[in-house]
């Protein structure tokens, strides 16, 4: 009987150690999922076929740093907003927050040039949006 016994208190043992690790994980998960990069936070939100003009925008308005600020304009954040204020419409964390700043930078090219693709070709046009 010790043997069983000594069995069942391995088995016990493992069993603890795999919830452990189990309940470890849970509390990693949440961390890593809020982790996402502004690219993949745009890839949420903003539609596939027009995902790449948006990309692109972004890209060269502020390289996806959200708290870029242009020196001579004052424009700021991943869509460069002037005055960057505007971007509050989006939500009170504005200034820090890259699903606050997508948003305002999708609503803003939809409805200055009717989509993320237009305002591609109007910037690659003008150099600016």
């Amino acid at each position: 009987m010790p043997v069983i016994a000594a069995r069942m208190r391995k088995s016990a043992a493992l069993l603890a150690s795999a919830a452990g690790i189990g309940a470890l994980a849970m509390t990693i998960a949440p961390t890593a999922a809020s982790a996402a990069t502004p690219q993949e936070i745009a890839a949420s939100i903003v539609p596939a076929n027009q995902l790449a003009s948006f990309s692109q925008i972004v890209s060269h308005e502020s390289g996806w740093n959200v708290t870029a600020t242009n020196p001579s304009s004052g424009s700021y954040g991943l869509g460069q907003a002037l005055p960057a204020e505007k971007m509050a419409s989006a939500g009170a964390d504005w200034r820090t927050n890259p699903t606050t700043q997508i948003k305002w930078a999708y609503d803003y090219m939809n409805s200055r040039y009717g989509s993320p693709n237009q305002a591609w070709d109007w910037w690659q046009a003008h150099h600016w949006y």
